[in-house]
């Protein structure tokens, strides 16, 4: 049975006070990459979920969690 995928990203990108477009450019993709994970239209390989985490310091854990 599939979870769904919670995903915290613009709540901790807020907090962290970054735009979609500086989070973007610490992590290395586009501003719309941003967008549409926070939309949850896509889902981030786990490379750029560890770079995420890591520049907003927090675990992956607390950017995403599967509902079940």
């Amino acid at each position: 049975m599939p979870g769904e995928l919670q995903n915290n990203l613009k709540k901790y990108r807020t907090a962290a006070d970054l735009t979609q477009a500086a989070l973007a450019d610490q992590v290395r993709v586009s501003r719309k990459t941003i967008n549409t994970i926070e939309n949850g239209v896509f889902v981030p390989s786990t490379v750029l979920a560890l770079r995420l985490a890591q520049h907003l310091k927090v675990s992956v854990h607390d950017l995403f969690e599967l509902r079940l």
